[in-house]
């Protein structure tokens, strides 16, 4: 059972979790993840909480990445903010259909709503000049250069896991869809909402969108998109069961309940490289500058128990870093 059942929960599915390493990606190894996905939500799905659930896209948008390039002397490429919407289009259906079916296995009539997003940003922003998000597969360092050659891909190394293609990853500064996020959530439906950090438009002198060629951290539009509608509680579900500092060393510890201000510490430290956890204290350190109350951190597979405070890290606000003591009351 759980205790303390927030009104409201946005929950972030790292890009890996919908398309893990070792798979293909065929479509009956994404339906296969995302059944699994479906029962690892399902009693989250089943309370009474408004549910907003944002995804990432990084194996598949870098897949349709490489089928544009591949086909480019006989198909007009894609530009890159199209590419996002493909890839949020494409796994929201995934999601959206795996877990209606798990909804309805158990006789729940509760709806799965899918809504495209468009995230604006700041067309100077600097993470245009200097492109740093990591995108689809990984490479040797000689297929990295040869990549670099052919197709004029911008090539980082990976935190030591290959070399990848990188592109610009600008801050999220307004949410377009938010209110209608927030009635559908209202209404009582799960929605899917966000997908890859949202489809990068920028506004111009008459208040008209237009696509630009950049990947936005998902975790950053969670943040935003959960401050925006109100919601205080922001589940990051992920690969580790914990947030850890000293990460492969001796010294390794696991982080279990921690505030603000000492998250923030240990990340000025350098604890949290900018390739892996580095993005997701990012934002979990917007959400709670933002008026969050509460981040949790951990596996897919424990998103109940993470829930239950038995497991996972919980970042919470200084001023509810813990509670008091009975004899201060």
């Amino acid at each position: 059972m759980i205790e303390d059942i927030p009104a409201r929960l946005l929950i972030a599915i790292g890009g890996n979790a919908i398309h893990p390493e070792g798979i293909r990606g065929t479509p009956a190894e994404q339906a296969e993840v995302a059944a699994r996905l479906g029962a690892a939500l399902l009693p989250l799905m089943e309370l009474d909480t408004q549910l907003v659930v944002t995804h990432g896209n990084g194996p598949v948008v870098g897949k349709i990445l490489m089928r544009n390039v591949l086909a480019r002397h006989r198909v007009a490429p894609m530009s890159l903010d199209i590419l996002v919407a493909h890839s949020q289009g494409g796994v929201a259906y995934v999601l959206l259909q795996a877990l209606e079916n798990t909804l309805r296995a158990v006789g729940n009539p509760r709806e799965v709503v899918c809504m495209l997003t468009q995230v604006e940003v700041d067309p100077e922003d600097p993470a245009f000049a200097n492109p740093t998000k990591p995108i689809g597969y990984f490479y040797t360092e000689a297929e990295a250069t040869a990549l670099r050659e052919e197709l004029g891909w911008e090539m980082r190394e990976d935190s030591g896991r290959g070399w990848r293609c990188v592109v610009p990853s600008p801050m999220p500064r307004h949410i377009v869809e938010t209110a209608l996020i927030g009635t559908a959530a209202a209404s009582g439906a799960v929605v899917i909402a966000g997908g890859g950090g949202g489809i990068p438009v920028v506004r111009d002198e008459m208040g008209c969108r237009h696509g630009v060629e950049a990947v936005i951290d998902k975790d950053r539009t969670s943040a935003l998109m959960a401050n925006l509608l109100g919601i205080e509680d922001l589940m990051i579900l992920t690969s580790v069961p914990r947030v850890a500092i000293d990460f492969g060393k001796p010294t390794q510890r696991a982080l279990e309940r921690v505030s603000l201000a000492e998250i923030r510490r240990h990340h000025a430290d350098g604890q949290f490289p900018p390739g892996s956890m580095g993005p997701k204290i990012d934002a979990a350190i917007q959400f709670l500058e933002g008026g969050g109350k509460r981040v949790l951190i951990g596996r897919l597979e424990d998103a109940v128990p993470m829930l239950r405070g038995e497991t996972g890290t919980h970042i919470v606000a200084d001023e509810i870093e813990a509670p008091r003591h009975p004899e201060a009351a």
